[in-house]
């Protein structure tokens, strides 16, 4: 992850332990579900000033690391 790791912690006091931007409480799902609504980093950077490009990068690498493991995950046909 080129350094970026380092910008991930989990910390039971902080949000429950949810992985989080070092240094905030920003956590990596709140930027997930940000950008998977359409937000830009720009909006993001504004909306949170301790967040940094870095911080978002991270969050996508840790996310996308945490779905190389061995599961399956299920997703419910819906009709239309």
């Amino acid at each position: 992850m080129n350094g970026l790791n380092r910008l991930i912690i989990s910390d039971p006091n902080v949000m429950m332990g949810k992985p989080v931007i070092a240094g905030t409480r920003i956590t990596v799902e709140l930027i997930l579900e940000k950008l998977a609504a359409g937000e830009t980093y720009e909006q993001l950077l504004a909306a949170h000033p301790r967040l940094s490009r870095d911080g978002i990068q991270a969050a996508l690498a840790f996310a996308a690391e945490a779905l190389r493991a061995d599961v399956l995950y299920p997703i419910s046909e819906t009709t239309r």
